[in-house]
């Protein structure tokens, strides 16, 4: 058996030891979550949070601007910003999904950065905020050791932050590492977007305009609109919609709401607006949806 076989084993027994029930499951160390799907699922829309995710068994794709972003046991996936996609999964042989996804903090990065020696390694052009990267052998050892790490209580509150910043550095120093750099690099294009990515996601139920967000990020409109469609594939306002729209959806499945109050809270002034939008997106009416999104939830 070859080096990069011994991981794949190693990963999918460590995160199968560990992911004992469906869905996505905390882990002893903060930051740092796992997960089990027994189930293949079908391309639909979701909102990727920042993540390094690392896939034991099984395979999924993640959707964005005409591109399409594989993560298997042989590729890891990173995204340093918040970004509207579109994602499917797969089984294989009847085995279930196992990954692990690691929060991506800005301020570790930038503590990496100031002990880092060497160029940057961006190219002079913004990153995408999504890129799917081989595994190599550096990256596989850190995310064995801290998938074993986790098996001990002790051990994860002794040592888990180190074994998370190890992942963390490995990713940065590979082939792709290029949005994380980004992501805590000062006063670049990549932080000044990201920047207004953070206000959308914490006040989405403001109005808020390409020129409001221009000026928020220092730019003029048109250097701006450029910028975020490169790090986002999409314009700000379909970014704003998208973002509002799953807001909603959230809402409706787990706090009750209907499409109307639903909609008033991400900040739609016209409910039948709210409608069409949520229909178009997501392929039926919100009150289907929010009734088949709990049905799922009540079937675990």
């Amino acid at each position: 058996m070859d080096e990069s076989a011994n991981y794949r084993e190693s990963l999918a027994g460590l995160l199968g030891e560990i992911a004992v029930e469906e869905g996505l499951q905390p882990t002893r160390i903060e930051g740092v979550h796992v997960f089990k799907g027994s189930r293949s699922v079908p391309r639909a829309p979701m909102v990727y949070r920042p993540h390094i995710i690392v896939v034991g068994q099984g395979r999924k794709h993640a959707y964005l601007g005409g591109e399409t972003y594989q993560y298997d046991s042989a590729n890891y996936l990173v995204l340093a910003v918040p970004l509207p996609a579109e994602c499917d999964a797969e089984t294989e042989d009847g085995k279930p999904i196992l990954m692990v996804n690691i929060d991506v903090d800005a301020t570790m990065v930038g503590e990496m950065l100031l002990e880092i020696d060497g160029t940057s390694p961006l190219s002079g052009e913004t990153p995408r905020g999504i890129s799917s990267t081989a595994m190599n052998p550096g990256l596989a050892g850190a995310v064995i050791r801290l998938l074993e790490c986790l098996r001990c209580p002790v051990d994860s509150r002794l040592l888990g932050r180190q074994m998370v910043r190890e992942v963390v550095y490995r990713v940065l120093r590979g082939e792709q590492g290029g949005a994380l750099y980004a992501m805590a690099s000062r006063d670049d294009h990549f932080t000044r977007i990201a920047r207004v990515l953070r206000h959308i996601h914490s006040d989405y139920a403001k109005p808020l305009g390409t020129e409001e967000m221009a000026k928020m990020a220092g730019m003029s409109v048109s250097v701006f609109h450029h910028h975020f469609k490169l790090v986002t594939a999409c314009s700000p306002l379909q970014y704003l919609k998208r973002i509002r729209l799953d807001r909603a959806r959230t809402l409706m499945t787990l706090d009750g709401y209907n499409a109307g109050t639903a909609a008033h809270a991400v900040g739609y002034e016209s409910a039948s607006q709210f409608g069409r939008e949520f229909k178009r997106l997501f392929g039926m009416t919100p009150a289907e949806d929010a009734e088949q999104m709990r049905a799922r939830l009540v079937a675990g």
